[in-house]
């Protein structure tokens, strides 16, 4: 595996956490987080490739602080090594402001594929940035 450079390598997302994704404590629920987690890891690492990936690991997964209802997050999704066809991808959530101190955080392993879903190498090309991060 190799290291990125880490201009390369990441994507930052803004998200507001609902009622919907809250859980009986009004606090961000679990697996609404790993969801937001893995959609991170999915555009971070298919920026970085500019091919399709599919998610292969999720490891490492820590929660740290929890994040309230009504909370601005920000997440932050940053392609740390990569080999042939695959990528390792950490992201963490942060109270908006705060990205210093991560409140929740994890690794995922992301393959690039072919249009059969196999591995299939990439050539890693410098991060084209886009005008604007994503808001979802």
């Amino acid at each position: 595996m190799s290291m990125v450079a880490s201009h390369e390598a990441s994507s930052h997302f803004l998200e507001i956490v609902l009622p919907e994704a809250a859980n009986h404590y009004g606090t961000l629920y679990g697996a609404h987080a790993l969801l937001m987690m893995g959609k991170a890891a999915f555009a971070g690492a298919t920026r970085y490739c500019r091919c399709p990936v599919v998610m292969a690991a999720a490891d490492a997964i820590t929660f740290v602080e929890p994040i309230r209802v009504g909370a601005i997050i920000s997440i932050s999704a940053k392609v740390v090594h990569h080999g042939r066809s695959s990528m390792v991808v950490e992201v963490e959530i942060s109270p908006d402001g705060q990205r210093d101190t991560p409140s929740i955080g994890g690794r995922f392993t992301m393959v690039a594929v072919d249009e059969s879903g196999q591995p299939a190498p990439f050539v890693s090309t410098p991060h084209q940035p886009l005008l604007e991060d994503s808001v979802s």
